[in-house]
């Protein structure tokens, strides 16, 4: 039971912080409305949260063993649930960077915690990766749900209605509800080295990068999500602009590609038990690269329908988020092979390089993207996606490669 609670305890808490930090391409849709801002100007909301993600996660993922995980969560959602009381209280584009620089800050104690938590509450690298598929799909589920929640708010008579706020009213509560239930739940101590100079264990995380297998490890994780930040940041405003959609239908069908990653890593949790590792992440790169190269031609010359609803978009708007059914296998899987080769103390560090280059991928891919959106095309900007796929299929290769003769431990 207590194994359970603290399961249900980091999803739960995933799942909140999912809603916010995958609702840039929305918010960034809505501030270029409400708040007049330019393409190039709301594109840098992707490093107000991205850039404290790497930044805390760089500075003190060594240390969170020592402050605990539980404490570390605490503070995590703590910083969200501030975030979100201010939208509404002081609305401005200003408040908006606020917003994702206090989430982004938050979310890297969460991930660092959880990621290093399921270290502790399973024994094998199979549950170990069963368990961090499952975390990141609720962790979908909850982007899923953000489009939705989001979407009920806006007025798409109105795109520069300023409604889209009160949402932020809600999240706030559920905010506060995760810190009750973290509150009540008790998590193992875990066994630490002995003590050492907080600088000590920075830079024992920063000498894990020296490992050839860890180095091509992080370049894999900046390219994944550079390639699903690049993406997700702006299908929304790509559905708006380039398929001429309203602004809430814009967002809902977008909600696809979030339920495309969660659907994803659901059956990859199942896939990966009779699979091999490396066949299905290479099946599902080649199936992103058809994807895109079918789907894109489709969003040239579109005709809308008189009345348009969910049922009578595009046919683009339906298949092209289908393209996060691919990626998602990709993150989790190369996340839980490298944590499983350490043993649990380097848990937190190693957590803290993947987030530190995962938020580089990430604010890397949504400024990229923005740029070509506005210089270009949304097409330019999407069809670009096949140079980081590219690249990481290789960096695969040399992953599978340095496993097999350089085991780390």
């Amino acid at each position: 039971m207590a194994i359970f609670r603290i399961k249900l305890s980091l999803i739960l808490t995933y799942f909140v912080f999912a809603i916010l930090l995958n609702s840039v391409g929305t918010v960034i849709l809505q501030v270029i409305h409400s708040y007049q801002i330019s393409k190039e100007a709301a594109s840098v909301l992707e490093g107000f949260k991205d850039i404290p993600i790497a930044v805390v996660s760089f500075l003190i993922a060594a240390w969170l063993p020592r402050l605990g995980y539980k404490n570390a969560m605490l503070i995590g959602v703590a910083l969200l649930f501030a975030g979100c009381l201010a939208m509404p209280l002081l609305p401005s584009f200003l408040t908006t960077k606020l917003l994702f620089l206090l989430v982004g800050a938050g979310f890297a104690l969460v991930k660092v915690s959880v990621y290093a938590s399921i270290g502790v509450v399973t024994s094998n690298q199979a549950q170990h990766a069963s368990l961090l598929n499952t975390i990141e799909g609720c962790f979908m589920l909850g982007v899923l749900s953000g489009y939705w929640i989001f979407a009920y708010f806006m007025d798409p008579l109105q795109p520069a209605s300023a409604g889209w706020l009160e949402v932020y009213w809600w999240l706030a509560a559920l905010a506060a509800i995760n810190l009750l239930l973290l509150l009540s739940t008790q998590f193992p101590r875990l066994v630490l080295p002995p003590v050492t100079h907080a600088a000590e264990d920075f830079f024992d995380m920063l000498r894990l990068v020296y490992r050839p297998l860890v180095f091509v490890f992080v370049m894999s994780a900046f390219l994944y999500v550079l390639m699903e930040q690049g993406i997700g940041s702006w299908l929304p405003t790509f559905n708006n602009q380039v398929l001429g959609l309203p602004n809430q239908l814009s967002v809902q069908l977008t909600s696809i590609f979030a339920a495309s990653l969660a659907l994803g890593r659901l059956l990859a949790g199942q896939l990966l038990k009779t699979l091999n590792w490396y066949g299905l992440l290479n099946g599902c790169l080649i199936g992103m690269a058809v994807l895109i190269l079918l789907t894109l031609p489709l969003t040239k010359n579109v005709v809308l329908a008189a009345e348009l609803n969910l049922l009578n978009a595009p046919l683009a708007a339906y298949l092209f988020p289908l393209i996060g059914l691919f990626m998602a296998p990709v993150y989790p899987v190369i996340n839980s092979f490298i944590l499983s080769a350490l043993p649990q103390t380097k848990h937190a560090a190693m957590t803290g390089l993947i987030v530190v280059f995962s938020a580089l991928g990430g604010t890397t891919g949504s400024i990229i993207t923005g740029f070509t959106f506005a210089r270009f095309s949304g097409q330019t900007a999407f069809y670009l996606t096949l140079l980081p796929l590219s690249l990481l299929a290789l960096s695969l290769y040399w992953l599978r490669r340095l496993r097999q003769h350089t085991p780390v431990s």
